[in-house]
């Protein structure tokens, strides 16, 4: 089964399936704030920016997920992109990462409409009973990020990855299950209101 390709729109930000439409305004929102330079996470340098589309096409493809450009809907601008990734439709799961906001919109409410929608639609569309983030145990930015949403800490998965500067990281997963939705659904709302 694949992604159906879809639009999820909320009241600040629009998530479009990502495609080379959104190239050049995703290049700039990267430069602000040179977010390749961040150790704690993958970005990716607007000069890579082709492998970027070509793996999340080719992700898409395979049935592993959906790439979007995170649009602000106020000035109709790309500032950034998310993912659907790593998905386990036959048990209902998936990951919600590579997520990336250029620097002036970060610590604003876009992050958190961003994974609204997606939550939303994980729950509520596709009928999912379960949603993962997994982040640099570094990040901690990213971690409380991911805790303000509502998502519960499971674990630190240790000597997880390797990073492109050769650094072994251990990153820390995190969960929102079917039944919790509801009671984050509110609590998100009641932040974007």
């Amino acid at each position: 089964m694949k992604f159906e390709q879809v639009i999820l729109e909320g009241n600040i930000v629009r998530l479009e399936p990502l495609s080379l439409v959104h190239r050049d305004e995703l290049c700039s929102a990267i430069y602000d704030g040179e977010l390749w330079n961040l150790f704690v996470t993958l970005v990716p340098h607007p000069k890579n920016i082709d492998l970027f589309f070509e793996q999340a096409s080719s992700h898409y493809e395979a049935g592993d997920g959906l790439a979007f450009a995170i649009i602000e809907k106020s000035t109709n601008k790309v500032v950034g992109s998310t993912r659907y990734m790593k998905a386990n439709l036959a048990n209902k799961r998936v990951e919600i990462g590579f997520t990336f906001l250029g620097k002036s919109w970060q610590k604003t409410r876009i992050n958190t409409e961003a994974k609204y929608l997606l939550l939303s639609h994980a729950f509520e569309k596709l009928n999912l009973n379960r949603v993962e983030f997994i982040t640099d145990y570094l990040n901690s930015t990213s971690r409380a990020a991911i805790l303000r949403l509502g998502a519960k800490e499971e674990g630190i998965l240790r000597s997880h990855m390797v990073m492109p500067n050769g650094r072994i990281r251990d990153s820390v997963l995190y969960s929102i299950v079917k039944h919790e939705w509801s009671g984050i659904k509110q609590h998100l709302e009641t932040k974007l209101a």
